[in-house]
């Protein structure tokens, strides 16, 4: 099983679609139906000791350090690495603070996942002023101290990203370059956002069109050098297809395998359904990892859909609560629909390439639920 282990809610940024949107959506709530808990602590409260006690009760325990900036509570994340040893330690982080991780902690990460929306100007814009120089200084640093594991650019996506440009120059430029890459729409999270956004003439003008091109890139390169470049969203729908997988579970494993642990130890389906107490699976201190309950997409639009074997729901989190209405919501639909059908048209390619022994099917594979949407 995979956890995020929340180290705290605090930031130390405030990124235009995260802190600012919060801002503009403070007064929004979740209906009768879902209460939750706002006064949970800021840090972990629990005892240690509980959390190395629940992850021992399952021998494939994966732990994920997650926030807010988990890093905030750098001290905290060396307790727990001193202490407890699961299957594989991950971090999602801003990345501000990994020069204040002694490589002996940092270099034990299997993967890294850096939030780094672009090239400089964009990044800034979303992310505040001298944040890009300070993000790629740090990970140029965890580099040359010897970290070997995957480090994943998290990209969040909106209007203001051009986004093939942005996604090719994160692979290839002249100030650090990633192989790996996820992407992640920011649609459908906040309830007053869609009237004041231009989200339907982006995604079909601009979004779309450009992750065709992305697809077709990608395939291009496998062409061209036998490789295949961990883009996540691509990379997880083309290895569905091509196994002939149909399965209508949420793709980041979010309810089923992929959980999270509050500040106070209560374990909840999804990092953002924080505090939703109708949500709560049970507490690490007398939970086992593996008899959590499962949480599934069981109504429309996506019970019922044409894609829904691939797509597996897109976000637990928006199907609940419902922030955008559901011919909003149907726009975000029509870019995932877009997606696979993008992948769909490159298969014939790479099925020449597999057949051809230039690729194998073991080129597409990748650890699952590693915290990428493989649906953005």
């Amino acid at each position: 099983m995979f956890f995020h282990v929340i180290v705290t809610n605090e930031c130390n940024l405030q990124c235009r679609y995260c802190f600012g949107e919060s801002m503009d959506d403070f007064d929004e709530d979740f209906g009768d139906d879902i209460e939750v808990e706002y006064d949970l602590p800021k840090k972990i409260s629990y005892n240690i000791d509980v959390l190395d006690s629940f992850c021992r009760k399952d021998p494939e325990c994966v732990l994920t350090f997650y926030g807010g900036e988990p890093l905030l509570g750098a001290d905290k994340i060396k307790q727990i690495m001193d202490k407890v040893n699961p299957k594989l330690y991950m971090i999602q982080t801003n990345g501000l603070l990994l020069d204040k991780l002694e490589p002996k902690y940092v270099n034990r990460f299997h993967t890294i996942l850096v939030s780094i929306d672009g090239e400089e100007a964009l990044t800034d814009y979303y992310r505040g002023k001298g944040t890009f120089r300070r993000v790629t200084d740090n990970l140029k640093l965890i580099m040359t101290n010897g970290f070997k594991g995957e480090l994943i650019a998290r990209v969040t996506v909106m209007e203001q990203t051009d986004f093939y440009p942005q996604i090719r120059w994160l692979l290839n430029n002249d100030i650090f370059s990633f192989s790996s890459v996820h992407w992640q729409l920011n649609a459908g999270f906040w309830g007053n956002d869609y009237a004041r956004r231009n989200f339907e003439e982006w995604s079909k003008a601009n979004y779309v069109p450009d992750v065709k091109k992305l697809a077709a890139f990608w395939v291009d390169k496998m062409e061209q050098d036998g490789i295949v470049l961990k883009l996540y969203p691509l990379i997880g729908i083309a290895e569905s297809l091509l196994h002939g997988e149909s399965n209508s579970l949420m793709r980041c494993g979010g309810g089923w395998i992929n959980y999270a642990i509050q500040t106070d130890g209560n374990i909840i389906p999804c990092p953002t359904m924080w505090g939703m107490k109708k949500y709560y699976l049970g507490n690490i201190a007398h939970a086992d990892p593996l008899k959590l309950k499962k949480i599934f997409v069981d109504q429309p639009p996506c019970v019922g859909c044409r894609i829904l074997d691939v797509c597996g729901g897109r976000c637990l989190y928006a199907n609940i609560t419902k922030r955008w209405r559901d011919e909003q919501y149907g726009k975000v639909c029509n870019t995932v629909a877009e997606l696979v059908e993008a992948v769909k048209a490159e298969l014939p390619r790479i099925q020449r390439l597999i057949n051809n022994g230039k690729l194998s099917l073991k080129d597409f594979g990748y650890l699952k639920y590693n915290g990428c949407e493989i649906i953005p």
